[in-house]
């Protein structure tokens, strides 16, 4: 019987300058190179930066992904143009796309979205420059619900990564 690949999900920051962005995909690239990407699943709620820069790795690992959306107005209403194209990549090479039930995104859907994640996941993976949590659907505040539950966090943050 085959063993249940391993469920990677993402939280981060979503302002990251050009130069962390790089930095942070080739950390995710060099984290993701230890799972063979059969045995592999990354989960994302699509969210510009991290979320974005997690999938793409994924992606590019030849690993399963799976999106968690917050809500069914998601990609009309908070999808800036200039993140449409990779959103819009990303959802198409998804193996499977869950909305959560909020017809509008708001704190209460990317809370849900965030727990939705996190219940799928056997580690978190958080691009976090490790302040404090300024809301409950920020990155702090999802690695604190991921100790919560038990679930082991690694944190990426390269040396000379900066928030735009």
């Amino acid at each position: 019987m085959d063993a249940e690949p391993t469920r990677i999900g993402v939280t981060g920051h979503v302002g990251l300058t050009a130069q962390t962005a790089a930095l942070v995909a080739a950390a995710l690239r060099e984290l993701l190179a230890g799972y063979p990407p059969a045995e592999l699943t990354g989960v994302s709620c699509l969210a510009a930066g991290a979320d974005t820069i997690f999938a793409e790795a994924v992606v590019a690992h030849g690993a399963r992904l799976e999106v968690v959306l917050p809500s069914a107005d998601y990609r009309a209403r908070k999808v800036a143009p200039e993140h449409a194209a990779a959103f819009d990549r990303m959802a198409w090479h998804a193996a499977s796309v869950r909305v959560m039930p909020h017809e509008r995104a708001g704190r209460a859907a990317y809370e849900d979205a965030n727990a939705a994640m996190l219940a799928r996941c056997d580690l978190l993976v958080a691009v976090w420059d490790g302040q404090p949590a300024v809301d409950q659907g920020g990155t702090a505040a999802v690695v604190a619900q991921a100790h919560a539950l038990g679930l082991p966090v690694v944190v990426v943050w390269p040396d000379g990564s900066r928030r735009a």
